[in-house]
């Protein structure tokens, strides 16, 4: 196991490697720049040009991307074009946190909410339970969360008072984007674990421990919950890598200073540094978040090992 955990971090090297060259590359192929936009349009053309000097935007972008790299194996990811006063660690130093924290309540909610509400529905096919859990599974992949947060604070907050509206700072604040970020990946796991439920049942096994005179709690708990949850992990890796890094609209929405609103931004008005910064973080998280479900297959399914 040691030994192929650090052969996966090895691969992390190249796998940054081909991601920062791909982004960095269409990044530049498309056209236009961080000083020309409208907002920019008053600038004289002098100045546009001594800008794009000063940041060594005129330079070929092979040689911008070969600078860009030895700075950031230094951990410098570079100014922000537009904030002359902050850098891309400055930003993400400040904002990531507070997406890092928003991201895992949200996962939180996801699972607490969709593995329980997907093994009820399985265990209860076609009966009453069953059609509330899908019923719910519909509802969070159906309603988007530009309408569910809003909802939200319609009833929780202006109506029951029992719950800020927006901000952060305080476990309350927390609550509702939380919810608002999670249900819908709630609603994706619930119907995964579902059907992979519905699947492991159905096997031998399963049969047979039932045939030994287990109880029913036992024989979903220690034998078929733990096979089921394999193809539901799966999904968690990259739904941990994205929920991490923010989301824009529920950052919007809940006016949380997380860095979903600056990615959004920052592709808006081609600040080159920033998107680099949160294509780069993404991939980090992606990539460690998939080594944990690799090593978390051999803990719930005992026949697989790695050499």
């Amino acid at each position: 196991m040691a030994s192929y955990i650090i052969r996966r971090l090895l691969w992390t090297i190249p796998t940054l490697l081909v991601i920062s060259a791909i982004s960095f590359f269409l990044m530049h192929a498309v056209p236009g720049g961080p000083f020309a936009g409208p907002d920019l349009s008053h600038l004289a053309p002098e100045v546009i040009e001594n800008l794009n000097k000063y940041y060594h935007l005129d330079e070929p972008v092979w040689k911008q991307f070969l600078d860009y790299l030895w700075n950031a194996v230094r951990g410098d990811l570079g100014p922000s074009y537009l904030e002359r006063n902050r850098t891309v660690n400055d930003i993400i130093a400040q904002h990531l946190p507070v997406s890092a924290l928003l991201g895992l309540c949200a996962l939180a909610v996801a699972m607490a909410i969709g593995i329980p509400l997907g093994i009820i529905s399985a265990m209860r096919q076609n009966r009453a339970g069953d059609y509330i859990g899908m019923f719910v599974a519909v509802s969070g992949v159906s309603v988007p969360e530009m309408t569910l947060g809003p909802l939200l604070i319609w009833i929780f907050a202006l109506r029951l008072k029992i719950l800020p509206v927006a901000q952060w700072g305080s476990w309350q604040q927390i609550i509702l984007p939380a919810f608002t970020l999670g249900f819908g990946s709630a609603a994706i796991l619930a119907r995964l674990t579902r059907a992979s439920m519905l699947q492991v049942i159905r096997e031998d096994y399963i049969r047979t421990a039932r045939a030994k005179g287990l109880s029913e709690r036992r024989v979903t708990v220690h034998h078929a919950l733990r096979n089921a949850l394999i193809p539901v992990v799966t999904v968690i890796g990259p739904l941990f890598a994205a929920l991490m890094t923010g989301s824009m609209i529920v950052e919007q929405v809940f006016a949380i200073p997380g860095m979903g609103r600056f990615f959004v931004w920052s592709v808006l008005n081609r600040n080159y540094p920033v998107i680099m910064g949160t294509v780069l973080l993404y991939a980090v998280f992606l990539i460690i978040a998939n080594l944990v479900v690799d090593i978390m297959y051999a803990w719930l399914d005992p026949r697989i090992r790695y050499n």
